[in-house]
């Protein structure tokens, strides 16, 4: 296995960022040090844990399922923070055919929609959570920090009124990390973070139900909540 190391805010992980910083279609922007998005948290290492237990956060969201946490473990517990383990159930990519000539876009965003319904209980829950005061500054994270966690986000900037291509540019920044990952018995469009997969899921989320509005309210989440979301997270 091979990573990718520059920018890293910690020397044990590779797909931590703030998802704080991109402007809203309607004049605000998301606020810095209130969100954050990241690889399995298990990774780090003791130094980077002294660090991590300095931030602040109050609210680590772990989107791994039960085997693999038993597998790898989970972040320690820390005083004054909250572990929450909801998983965005949704079929394994094992057995799904790939078709090399529509490309891992296309492949990648048609599992993205399959997390979004099938794991709609779940995110909502998460989307509720994070719009309770108190609960930032947050952690989100799955394993590698990219498609499970850029649904998640995904979701969260899209109810921020965040546009595509905002969301976009988030999503692909994990290509620094996977597009140098190399994972045994892994295909490569697996591991890729192509920005046209977002943009074909959130273009798939409008086609389906209408908006990401229109979403949220399949995962049970309100406009009052909405509202609250904003209120957290907004600057």
């Amino acid at each position: 296995m091979s990573h990718a190391t520059d920018n890293r805010i910690f020397a044990s992980l590779y797909n931590f960022r703030d998802v704080g910083g991109v402007a809203t279609r309607d004049g605000h922007v998301v606020a810095t040090g209130r969100l954050y998005r990241s690889d399995t948290l298990t990774r780090l290492s003791a130094a980077d844990l002294v660090t991590f237990d300095g931030m602040g956060i109050r609210t680590v969201f772990d989107l791994r399922r039960r085997a693999e946490i038993a597998e790898f473990g989970r972040v320690p517990d820390a005083l004054g923070r909250r572990y929450v383990n909801l998983t965005p159930d949704h079929e394994l990519w094992e057995p799904v055919p790939y078709d090399a000539s529509a490309g891992p876009a296309r492949f990648l965003a048609d599992r993205y929609m399959e997390i979004a319904v099938d794991g709609a209980a779940a995110i909502g829950g998460i989307v509720g959570m994070l719009s309770e005061p108190g609960a930032c500054p947050a952690v989100v994270h799955c394993f590698a920090g990219k498609d499970r966690t850029g649904v998640l986000v995904a979701i969260v900037l899209g109810l921020l009124d965040v546009d595509d291509d905002g969301i976009a540019d988030d999503y692909a920044l994990s290509k620094n990390w996977t597009g140098t990952l190399t994972l045994d018995d892994v295909p490569n469009h697996w591991l890729a973070a192509p920005r046209d997969a977002m943009t074909l899921f959130l273009a798939d989320v409008r086609t389906r139900f209408g908006s990401m509005e229109g979403y949220a309210a399949t995962a049970g989440i309100t406009g009052a909540g909405v509202a609250s979301l904003r209120a957290q997270l907004l600057s």
